[in-house]
């Protein structure tokens, strides 16, 4: 028995003069469950690394390169892109091929969590080129841009209608390295680097000039502040203090020998932790000496408790910097302390806590 021919499909569209029209659009069923979706933060603290003088031991850790330069979180969703700094500015402007590379990589919604730096022709990131391109000293109008600026990603927070900060580290981390799959231009990964020797992969990162190595609890959710989810090991120590007052000279560049420093004690009051004479260059200096006088206390009054006899010019603590030292002293003092930038106060610089010192014990 021969089955019967079965019935010709009907055309997608009949060719009989009339318009096409669409269904009617029904009401969504109450009865069914929405999907949920999480509203992008309007801003996310970030987090921040512990700084450790040994590595641990135990193999949760993920390791990469320690940038040098401004932290930053890229905002990106259908109305624009913000790019915003710890303390809660938009640099858009100061940074317009990190923009285009957000707006490149749409049009999803994320936020970015990375390091805004300059790169040296070592491929090394440079904090004075940064300052340089940015105007920090002497030109704080906040108009100049760092157009040669890359970000450099290590985070994943938020993605197309996601919250991700409660998933693990490394399960965020999976998503950023899909998210930039083939993609090249002025945002890229800060690269993981598989190492079973912590301590060995400091070491070459000290041979070459680098600052230091981050570590990341791969088990972590990301946790504003400084946590302990992420550590830092560094070659060589900087931080930043506050500048108090400083010691006028004659014959040095800006009129100046040395800048005193301060940092905040555990009870949130700042503590004299020493000078810095080195690092100045000439133009610099004198722009940071016309600052200085611009916020000169009138009359002889300290910010700081200070014994010593040496003819200071104290100023008002407004003013942060970002310096370079080997070690604290016994007595909480910089030892071969240098001068490396001057921060910018939008960046919101983390000004050096005594009872956040190098933790020896681990």
């Amino acid at each position: 028995m021969t089955k019967p021919p079965r019935p010709r499909s009907k055309p997608l569209l009949l060719d009989d003069g009339k318009p096409v029209r669409s269904r009617r659009i029904l009401k969504r069923n109450k009865k069914q469950p929405a999907l949920p979706l999480d509203a992008m933060p309007d801003r996310v603290e970030p987090a921040l690394a512990l700084l450790k003088q040994k590595p641990p031991s135990d193999d949760k850790w993920g390791w990469e390169v320690k940038w040098d330069g401004y932290r930053l979180a890229v905002h990106a969703d259908a109305s624009g892109v913000r790019i915003i700094t710890r303390g809660g500015y938009d640099w858009a402007a100061r940074f317009p091929a990190i923009g285009k590379a957000a707006r490149e990589l749409g049009p999803a919604s994320f936020i970015i969590d990375g390091e805004g730096v300059v790169l040296d022709e070592q491929g090394r990131s440079d904090f004075n080129a940064l300052q340089k391109s940015l105007g920090a000293v002497g030109a704080r109008s906040g108009k100049l841009i760092a157009g040669n600026a890359i970000l450099y990603a290590f985070d994943l927070l938020y993605l197309d209608g996601s919250d991700l900060r409660d998933l693990p580290y490394r399960s965020r981390r999976h998503l950023l390295e899909e998210m930039f799959a083939g993609y090249e231009g002025a945002i890229r990964i800060s690269e993981e680097v598989e190492t079973d020797d912590p301590g060995k992969m400091l070491k070459h990162a000290c041979r070459l000039g680098l600052e230091g190595i981050i570590g990341k609890d791969r088990n972590s959710p990301y946790r504003s502040g400084r946590t302990g989810d992420w550590i830092k090991l560094k070659c060589v120590q900087s931080e930043a203090f506050m500048i108090v007052g400083y010691e006028p000279s004659i014959s040095a560049a800006g009129g100046f020998s040395s800048l005193l420093l301060a940092a905040y004690d555990d009870v949130g009051d700042l503590r004299y932790v020493g000078s810095v004479g080195t690092g100045f260059k000439e133009r610099t200096a004198d722009d940071l000496r016309s600052l200085m006088d611009k916020i000169a206390w009138r009359k002889k009054k300290s910010p700081v408790v200070y014994d010593g006899r040496r003819e200071i010019v104290w100023v008002q603590p407004t003013l942060i910097a970002e310096i370079e030292f080997r070690q604290l002293t016994p007595d909480r003092k910089l030892r071969h302390a240098a001068f490396k930038g001057l921060r910018e106060r939008q960046d919101n610089a983390d000004v050096f806590r005594l009872d956040a010192r190098i933790d020896a014990s681990t």
